[in-house]
């Protein structure tokens, strides 16, 4: 092999090397590049600029302020519930948010997929609901139908999650609404699974509770931190032993 063919084979092999080295960079940098956007990807915050921009009451005459980025709803006598409701309807998403009830004389929830008004519920808010229950009964977490077929998933179906809610402290939440799939938790426990073909989208919706012989007026929730994903959803798998419901057997 003379010396010219000698340094084009030397060239041609460096640079294949280098053109390869770099494709290489560029995918490891791509795929960075991706899992930290995926990480990232915590949603969209539904509280903008500490105002109630994109959010109406709905129902009774309980009371809703906000004060740095903390809905505090405030029960009052002789109202039916309230609700703040998001003005934007809703499909498939998971949602996350902080709750805290500072009384075990309360009740609260949050609406998924539900609606407002019509022949059947006239100036009512309905659909369902994942409760939010401080009283000695611990159904937080459960699902009510709220206004139509009442209680879903009770937690008698799932007693291992009573105890998830703490009253006075603030308690992660997260529902999950896929298909014809609603999840729930409490600070990380797995409490319900829902399968019902009612209700494909509709509104998201904080409830301030009537007051009554058990619930107090003037009680409050606190909300913060609400931030829904509605693209790129990946379910989060149940344990096997917590129990399925499914409406349609």
């Amino acid at each position: 092999m003379d010396s010219t063919t000698a340094h084009f084979l030397h060239n041609s092999k460096t640079s294949f090397i280098k053109r390869h080295a770099l494709i290489f960079i560029l995918f490891a940098q791509s795929l960075s590049f991706t899992v930290i956007a995926q990480r990232k990807d915590n949603g969209v915050n539904l509280v903008k600029n500490n105002s109630l921009q994109g959010w109406k009451k709905l129902g009774g005459r309980g009371l809703f302020a906000i004060n740095n980025g903390v809905i505090t709803g405030t029960s009052v006598v002789d109202s039916v519930n309230t609700f703040l409701v998001t003005e934007k309807e809703y499909g498939d998403f998971i949602l996350e948010l902080d709750v805290k009830i500072e009384s075990p004389f309360s009740n609260s929830g949050i609406q998924a997929r539900s609606h407002f008004g019509g022949g059947q519920h006239p100036g009512k808010v309905y659909g369902r609901q994942m409760e939010i229950d401080p009283s000695d009964r611990k159904w937080t977490g459960g699902i009510y139908d709220e206004e139509r077929r009442e209680w879903l998933y009770p937690l008698t179906l799932n007693v291992a999650a009573k105890n998830a809610f703490t009253v006075g402290k603030y308690n992660h939440v997260k529902i999950e609404c896929i298909g014809n799939e609603m999840k729930t938790w409490i600070n990380q426990v797995p409490v319900a699974y829902l399968k019902d073909t009612v209700d494909r989208s509709g509104f998201i919706g904080l409830q301030v509770h009537a007051a009554g012989d058990v619930e107090q007026p003037g009680t409050k929730v606190y909300f913060k931190n609400i931030r829904i994903k509605t693209k790129n959803l990946l379910p989060q798998k149940m344990p096997e032993d917590v129990y399925i419901v499914d409406t349609n057997r």
